[in-house]
């Protein structure tokens, strides 16, 4: 390798383990993970050994820097156990001398109990709990196969897990439905305690109708309104020039706004810093693209360091700077990058964000704000040097 590809070499700093694939014990109208089962047809269980556990982790450890973080997700992970994470958690301390680890954890909540959250208090893990907003709007589509609601239970994991202070963030998967209820389901989550929310755009291709989104996909135009009305009651929540809520799209755009690199990925130039793992150690370029042709390879076979850097992972990660012209001249690109490709891979060309009229109004709006929140925030807090 050239020194130059050593000096652009990637470092692995984050990992998102799906120990238990695509299986879960909801049957969500909208997810697009499930039908993944169809890459594993050796068997309807999904389950990751601790053999593929333990050699994940000890390459997690041996290949990053000082800090590495870890995303459990799926499906759903609880159906792992509570066991297999006591596990997890006594290899990291095994190979993990002097480092810095963290863990996240995305459930929709059903199998949690006292258990869980004393776990989750004890090694910090940080929980990303599913949660739509209210009964009517949750249970839209968050079911079981049986057509039963999820909701009643969700509220009641939320209610344990703030209780035994595991810090919590609510997922919200904003939908053909839920687009209408910005100011219900905001207001909610507040009732509950969940300050911390992240709004997830649902935009899931109908294979009846090809380049067409499903029925229950949010509408580009309805989207931007969502996203204001967001933004007016996130602004009515600051005390003392500082949110009081957070919400992981905004705080995002202070860092795009501080030209500093934001947390959120998909406000990056490019993709690929990270890689995913399945439960039989397979590793993919992200997890929306857990498909054969963005297949990096295998743990068992191959370093996780160099799947990170390998030629498919470096074409994936450059996927997203192929935008069209309309694009590269909007005034905009410094804050939305395009959007996610899963809002433009799918659809035909030229490959522009559904959700870009939306994005369009949102920072027609709310840019002057973001511009003067960073400048007041930049006087009080030293920001570390602008990088382009």
């Amino acid at each position: 390798m050239t020194k130059a590809g050593l000096i652009n070499r990637k470092k692995l700093t984050s990992l998102l383990i799906k120990p238990a694939g695509p299986d879960c014990n909801l049957h969500c109208q909208y997810c697009f993970y499930l039908k993944k089962s169809e890459l594993f047809p050796e068997t309807h269980r999904h389950r990751m050994s601790l053999e593929i556990l333990e050699e994940t982790i000890r390459q997690a450890m041996s290949q990053s820097g000082p800090e590495i973080n870890f995303g459990w997700q799926g499906g759903e992970p609880t159906l792992m156990g509570l066991d297999f994470f006591r596990q997890a958690v006594y290899f990291q301390q095994k190979y993990g001398t002097q480092k810095s680890v963290s863990n996240g954890f995305q459930t929709n909540g059903l199998l949690m109990n006292k258990d869980w959250a004393q776990f989750f208090r004890h090694f910090k893990f940080l929980v990303g709990l599913s949660l739509d907003g209210p009964e009517h709007i949750h249970d839209r589509y968050r079911r079981h196969s049986s057509g039963q609601g999820s909701w009643s239970k969700v509220v009641e994991t939320a209610k344990l897990l703030l209780d035994s202070d595991v810090p919590t963030n609510a997922l919200v998967v904003v939908n053909g439905y839920s687009v209408r209820f910005p100011e219900e389901i905001y207001e909610f989550l507040k009732s509950l305690g969940l300050t911390y929310m992240q709004f997830i755009p649902c935009l899931e291709p109908d294979p009846q109708n090809p380049g067409k989104p499903t029925s229950f996909s949010v509408p580009a135009d309805h989207y931007g309104d969502f996203l204001l009305r967001l933004f007016e009651l996130w602004k009515a929540d600051f005390r003392d020039g500082r949110p009081a809520t957070y919400i992981r799209e905004f705080e995002s755009l202070i860092f795009a706004y501080a030209g500093l690199t934001p947390p959120d990925c998909t406000l990056h130039k490019e993709c690929g810093d990270y890689v995913v793992v399945e439960h039989n150690g397979d590793v993919y370029s992200c997890d929306f693209y857990v498909q054969p042709e963005w297949k990096l390879g295998n743990v068992k076979e191959k370093r996780l360091v160099d799947m990170l850097n390998s030629a498919t992972q470096r074409k994936f990660g450059k996927r997203k700077s192929l935008l069209p012209e309309e694009c590269k001249k909007c005034r905009w690109l410094p804050y939305c990058r395009g959007g996610c490709p899963k809002e433009r891979g799918y659809w035909p060309e030229p490959e522009k964000s559904l959700l870009c009229q939306s994005y369009q109004r949102f920072f027609q709006q709310a840019s002057p704000f973001f511009q003067e929140l960073v400048e007041n925030l930049k006087k009080d807090t030293p920001f570390p040097e602008k990088k382009n």
